[in-house]
């Protein structure tokens, strides 16, 4: 379910399927309201399972970047490595249970990942799957 808010023409809760994007949530939504502001929005951002997508409306002052936000992340639409259990590394694309467990192992045997690119480290991850992940993850 994505929680769709602010200048939209139906705002409400929607079930998108895995892999929507926050463009799908706000066509969902009956699209923008005339004074919505889009191009605060990126809308090519995969949206995950329990997260909002706010539609500003023109000159109204945005604090943080318009994203889709996951519980659990300090940084709007990111699934923290340093935080997330196995269940929400298996969101990733490319992370399957055998992954997500070598990453919660990785980070309970060395720590939290100081760096994305630490990711690397993690048996099972090389740098074709950490391409698909850097803009998917964070460390804080």
């Amino acid at each position: 379910m994505i929680d769709v808010k602010g200048a939209v023409k139906n705002a409400g809760l929607y079930e998108l399927p895995s892999g929507s994007r926050i463009n799908d949530a706000i066509q969902a939504a009956g699209g923008f309201l005339p004074e919505a502001d889009s191009r605060s929005i990126n809308l090519a951002v995969i949206v995950l399972d329990e997260s909002a997508v706010y539609v500003p409306t023109q000159g109204e002052e945005i604090l943080t970047p318009v994203t889709a936000t996951a519980g659990g992340s300090a940084e709007p639409g990111l699934i923290n490595v340093n935080s997330a259990d196995e269940e929400e590394l298996t969101e990733l694309p490319g992370i399957g249970p055998a992954k997500a467990a070598a990453i919660v192992a990785h980070r309970t045997e060395n720590g939290p990942f100081e760096a994305i690119e630490q990711l690397m480290d993690v048996t099972g991850i090389g740098e074709k799957s950490f391409e698909q992940l850097k803009e998917l993850v964070s460390i804080k």
